[in-house]
């Protein structure tokens, strides 16, 4: 099954860490304002980063964006 990503998550997994925006860009060496365009769907996370982010707040990749299912295609009908 194919996804794409929808929103950013990262706030709402940031607070279920009870963690700041501040406290994990200090715990991984990145600019705020790299965060801040994550959460406000500006760039996306590169898969690195992503890795990193949820293992420091202690969740799973697929938890810091929304995922929307895309139907597949049907492959074309041979007669």
């Amino acid at each position: 099954m194919k996804f794409e990503l929808g929103r950013c998550l990262l706030l709402e997994r940031l607070a279920e860490a009870d963690m700041t925006i501040g406290q994990l860009t200090e715990a991984l060496h990145y600019k705020h304002e790299r965060m801040s365009d994550f959460i406000e769907n500006k760039r996306m996370m590169p898969l690195k980063t992503a890795i990193s982010i949820a293992d420091t707040i202690g969740c799973s990749v697929n938890d810091l964006y929304e995922l929307i299912a895309l139907e597949a295609e049907a492959p074309p009908r041979v007669e």
